[in-house]
């Protein structure tokens, strides 16, 4: 499949078949996840393939819980109840992928406070880190199946560091739900390019 048409056909997939997801396919996902760029090639992701479903129904779990307890003083059970669906939709995945980011380290660093650099700079870690992800989410359409970018998840992000083993400093970025998808994955309206682009000449 051409780019063209990945690009084109790539949909946020959130119901999907209970087919397993290939561990050659998970590998392939992520060996061209790495080979998107990154802040001075830094490359500081690493990838964990889940396709235990014990394991990710206790990942959801734990999300379920921690948004109950953000929300349960809000009084907003509607939001929390969008917010809870949207941010667990993984449960019924049959693999998920999780991300994890070693944060930059600049040169800078060593004159001005790293905090400090990095939101000048915007977080080039986590520019990075959404590269790869969209490498995954492509080779994902080419590959016949579906994904999800998630990082709802994040609301639980101590939790889940210690459930995965996730260990400083590597923090939870985010995580991609795969599967093949079950029909046909609805498409959201996009702004149009006279929207979107501006010369200057």
């Amino acid at each position: 499949m051409d780019v063209k048409t990945a690009i084109e056909q790539r949909h946020s997939v959130r119901k999907f078949k209970s087919t397993p997801v290939p561990v050659e396919v998970l590998r392939e996902l992520v060996r061209r996840a790495g080979l998107a760029p990154s802040v001075n090639n830094a490359q500081p992701w690493q990838f964990i393939a889940v396709t235990n479903k014990s394991l990710i129904g206790k990942m959801a779990g734990i999300v379920h819980e921690k948004i109950h307890k953000v929300f349960e003083k809000t009084g907003k059970d509607n939001v929390m109840k969008t917010v809870e669906h949207f941010s667990t939709i993984f449960e019924n995945a049959p693999a998920l992928i999780v991300v994890a980011n070693t944060p930059y380290k600049a040169i800078a660093d060593a004159a001005l406070n790293h905090d400090d650099i990095n939101a000048m700079r915007q977080h080039p870690d986590i520019q990075s880190i959404g590269a790869a992800i969209e490498n995954i989410l492509l080779s994902a359409v080419d590959l016949g199946y579906g994904g999800c970018w998630l990082s709802g998840l994040l609301v639980a992000q101590k939790e889940l560091e210690e459930l995965l083993d996730i260990q400083a400093p590597a923090e939870l970025a985010a995580a991609v739900a795969v599967g093949e998808p079950e029909g046909q994955p609805k498409s959201r309206d996009k702004k149009s390019i006279d929207e979107i682009f501006t010369l200057i000449e």
